[in-house]
């Protein structure tokens, strides 16, 4: 029997009990008989592929978004078994079948055949060399690229050649880059390549060689430590936080054996603690890179920035029109035992009965890039409807929507923990909208939004851009983008000069979007109907 699992935008607890199958208003398909050799070809067989296909039309059809609005995921599919069959056996693989079912305003669902790779994944678990970097278009009239080094990671294979942010390349393993061969040469399967670092000019969009190769080699299952950077400015008699945070991920379980390996809540609340023990006055949070994450340290991390709203509401959870007939269904009747909690509420303490320590701002400074997704446009809006936030850098990505992973469980019912072992695939399709608490939810194009004035008065917005030929380093009061905030919280009007013309980024595959993530750590689980 198939049945859900856990979250990829993560979400902070329901707190609620499981429901019953004979609680849920969901009709129970008949058995249709066993598998059928690979010589069957009739629309009616069932094969290994079609029971995968079932679990993945079950999940959909439950707790995807858009399910109201996709013909193929309506509940009616399965009223007759031989048409619901013929569905199931209408794309040859389950990542076919899967992508048939996307809305065509879906950017971000996807589906992985080994779900170890997708946990890896969300918990910032890859094979890595360590060169975080972002390609550029030299120049619109041809196809040529470039590279520039965003930052490098510690204690990485990148770390240990020298690779340095800025650092520019124009080659991989002697090719020159170019729209047609970037992705395989940077994104594809080997473990090792060479990069040649040049000079550049984007005035004239020339480059020279430094004649410096550097072979990189990924090392698998490489954790990254969400926190890049901390830092404390004494700033005209002002003391100021810095905290560089380029990924919400928080305990993680690395060998899968249920007990936790890194805790990066933990490391948070430390930082934050020392913080509020130095009693810092302002606080300016980098998300610049930062594509997403969990929810629930989202949550955290919001609290910590603030502190005098525990029990308000953080975020509000919008999930697909089925759900949310049910749930509210189920909150309004007289037993409040069953209640599902879909909001998101400010906190006093974390996991394991963790204080977390509180700052009391009623203000903070981001800085965004178009790089800065999910999780961190959750705290930026989030934070707006309670205390004024200064946007520093560029219009982020725009993902205002949250995923859950949804795997193949066999028992369909709590604790829902037994996986199928007949396959190991699982997805990680988009389920909700989440909104702050005055009900503001639409930033689908980046925040600031275009109304930002009337939908998010308490944002001000400081545009100022990364430069190609100027990015500083990380953490300096020097950088551009962090000189320009803390100009701005010393009342200096100035700002580090920008160095044009700026590159176009160059496009990822529409699919490569693992990086920008909203996970939902804690869900509504209900069992759903069977195929078998």
């Amino acid at each position: 029997m198939f049945a859900l699992a856990f979250a990829s935008l993560m979400i902070v607890s329901c707190g609620k009990k499981d429901i019953d199958d004979d609680e849920t208003n969901i009709d129970t398909v008949d058995p249709v008989g066993e598998v059928t050799d690979d010589t069957d070809t009739s629309p009616t067989r069932v094969t290994s592929v079609t029971l995968i296909n079932d679990y993945i039309w079950e999940g959909l059809n439950q707790y995807y978004y858009w399910q109201d609005q996709v013909p193929s995921l309506s509940d009616d599919q399965t009223t007759d078994v031989t048409s619901y069959l013929g569905l199931l056996n209408s794309e040859d693989t389950p990542e076919d079948f899967f992508y048939s079912l996307n809305h065509e305003d879906d950017r971000f669902s996807w589906i992985q055949d080994d779900y170890e790779e997708l946990e890896n994944q969300l918990d910032g678990i890859s094979a890595n060399n360590g060169m975080n970097f972002i390609i550029y278009r030299r120049n619109s009239e041809n196809d040529n690229l470039i590279g520039v080094v965003t930052y490098v990671l510690p204690d990485s294979n990148a770390a240990t050649q020298g690779v340095q942010r800025g650092d520019l390349f124009t080659s991989v393993n002697g090719e020159n880059l170019t729209i047609a061969n970037y992705r395989g040469l940077l994104y594809g399967e080997a473990m090792t390549y060479t990069i040649d670092l040049v000079n550049y000019d984007p005035v004239s969009d020339s480059s020279s060689p430094r004649n410096i190769s550097i072979t990189l080699t990924k090392e698998e299952n490489f954790q990254e430590n969400p926190v890049h950077k901390e830092r404390v400015f004494d700033v005209n008699n002002r003391r100021v936080g810095y905290l560089m945070y380029n990924k919400f991920v928080g305990e993680v379980d690395n060998n899968d054996d249920g007990n936790v390996d890194e805790d990066f809540n933990q490391t948070l609340i430390d930082i934050f603690s020392g913080f509020q023990n130095l009693n810092i006055q302002d606080l300016v949070l980098d998300l610049r890179y930062n594509g997403g994450g969990s929810v629930r340290t989202c949550t955290y991390l919001a609290s910590m920035i603030t502190g005098q709203f525990t029990g308000e509401i953080f975020a509000q959870q919008r999930w697909n029109t089925k759900l949310m007939n049910y749930i509210n269904a189920v909150n309004s009747d007289s037993d409040s035992s069953n209640d599902f909690n879909i909001d998101n509420r400010f906190v006093s303490s974390a996991t394991n009965n963790r204080t977390l320590p509180g700052l009391n701002l009623n203000r903070i400074y981001v800085i965004t890039s178009n790089r800065s997704a999910s999780a961190s446009e959750l705290l930026i809006n989030g934070l707006a409807s309670h205390i004024n936030v200064i946007q520093v850098g560029t219009t982020t990505y725009g993902k205002n929507v949250g995923s859950i992973t949804l795997y193949d469980y066999v028992d369909n019912q709590a604790p829902f923990d037994s996986i199928n072992q007949d396959h190991t695939y699982a997805m990680q399709p988009i389920v909700l909208k989440i909104a702050n608490s005055a009900g503001y939810a639409d930033y689908a194009n980046g925040i600031p939004p275009a109304d930002a004035a009337t939908t998010m008065p308490n944002l001000t917005y400081i545009e100022a851009r990364e430069s190609i030929a100027n990015y500083g380093i990380l953490g300096d009061p020097y950088e551009p983008l962090l000189a320009t905030a803390l100009n701005h919280i010393t009342g200096n009007s100035d700002r580090p000069s920008e160095l044009l013309p700026m590159l176009d980024e160059a496009k990822l595959p529409a699919k490569i979007t693992d990086q920008y993530r909203l996970n939902i750590d804690d869900f509504p689980k209900i069992p759903l109907k069977k195929l078998r």
